[in-house]
This record gives C-alpha cells, structure tokens and sequence, in this order.
C-alpha cells in the first residue's frame, strides 16, 4: 500500500502539472497566455486575453484533474488522509508545473475538485461563496474566505458534511490552504508594486490576489 501511495503522489503531481490554461491559448490563439494580462495561467486570466468559451474547459480541466487525482486513490483503496495527501499533490503540480519551469498558477479549481472529491457540500460551498461577492467584484477576497474556512468547515461540521476521518482531513485542508495562500503572498514583486509598502503589498496579496489596489492596472500589466 506504502508504494501504491507514492507512485500515486508522484502521478498526482504530473496529472497536476498539465496545463490547460497554458496549452489551449497555445493552441487556438497561438500566444503564450504568460506573456498577457495577468500573466497567469488560470481560467481567469484566459477568459480576459482570450474568450470566456476558451475558460471554460480551462476551468473544466483545472477541476477535472484533482478529481481525477483523489478519485484514483479512492480506486486503490486509499483512505481519507492519504487520498488527500494525492489530491495535494496534483495541487503543487499545478502550483509549481514540471513541465513549465515550476512556474503554474494559483491551484483554485484543483483544489476545488480534490476538496469536492473528499465532500462533494464543502465543494459546493467553496464553490458558491466567491461568486456571491462576484457583483461587487470581489470574487478574489472570495476565495480567501473559504480558503481559510475550509479547516474549520471539515472540523466542526465533519459529520453533516460526510467527513470520516476529522483529523486527518482537517490537517490536509491546512495544508491546501497554506499552499494555495501561499502562492499568493509569496511571489517577486512586479513593477507596478515597487513602491507598495510590504505592509499593504502582503495583505493585497492574500485578500485581493494582486500586488496594488487598481484592479485595472493590474489586469492590463502586461498588454499590449
């Protein structure tokens, strides 16, 4: 079981470093979609440089793929820690791509699908919570939001939302969300940001996902 786990580990990282965000644009619209807007590689960047219907199997794929990830261990009989601990790995694929010079994306929507994958209503509500503060434009503090809530959501309410093994789920969703928060906070400065005072740069980071309070700014960056 011990090396069924780790040749799980190791193809949950790989499934995870298959970049639809990256390919795709490549694909359709012969760019490098790191070298527009954002410079991101996730569905939100694509729908902005490229099209919403281009975001779409983005997002489908982002999500597809932790899936995948947990539900294969399901497959090999892993329990709930361990199969957390593949889904995890398909994260920090995503997060940190082998095949992109360990330089991906955010880990949102993998996350979304191993989290969904372990209880399918955390999912749900890690789902519908950011795009309830969609009409006021905060979709990132959004995410934030469950992010740091998902620990507690598998700790006290472990039984109406399926969750067998408390413990370990719950550390697993600490670790997820330090990862996917990290990737927010820690990253090189941009230009835009060389004046930001670090206070303020770390807390646009973790709360709004950019480096300087003009959303528009920070979109555009990188056009034209």
């Amino acid at each position: 079981m011990a090396l069924t786990h780790i040749l799980l580990l190791i193809a949950g990282y790989l499934l995870g470093s298959i970049h639809a965000g990256y390919l795709l644009p490549k694909w359709f619209y012969h760019i490098d979609i790191r070298e527009h807007g954002t410079g991101k590689i996730g569905a939100s960047n694509v729908m902005r440089v490229t099209s919403k219907w281009l975001a779409i199997p983005v997002t489908l794929c982002d999500i597809g793929k932790g899936m995948l990830a947990v539900w294969l261990a399901q497959l090999a009989g892993l329990g709930e820690a361990a199969q957390l601990t593949v889904g995890i790995a398909a994260v920090v694929g995503h997060n940190w791509p082998v095949f992109l010079n360990f330089k991906g994306g955010r880990g949102i929507f993998t996350s979304l699908g191993v989290v969904t994958m372990i209880s399918p209503w955390i999912g749900l509500i890690i789902l519908v919570i950011p795009y309830l503060l969609a009409p006021i434009r905060q979709v990132a503090f959004g995410v934030f939001l469950v992010i740091f809530l998902l620990p507690f959501l598998s700790w006290f309410f472990y039984q109406p939302f399926g969750v067998e093994d408390r413990l370990g789920v719950t550390l697993g969703f600490i670790a997820l969300a330090l990862i996917i928060l990290g990737t927010r906070v820690i990253v090189s400065r941009t230009p835009l940001s060389k004046s930001t005072p670090a206070v303020e740069l770390f807390f646009n980071r973790l709360f709004f996902d950019r480096d300087i309070r003009d959303a528009k700014a920070w979109v555009n960056q990188k056009k034209g």
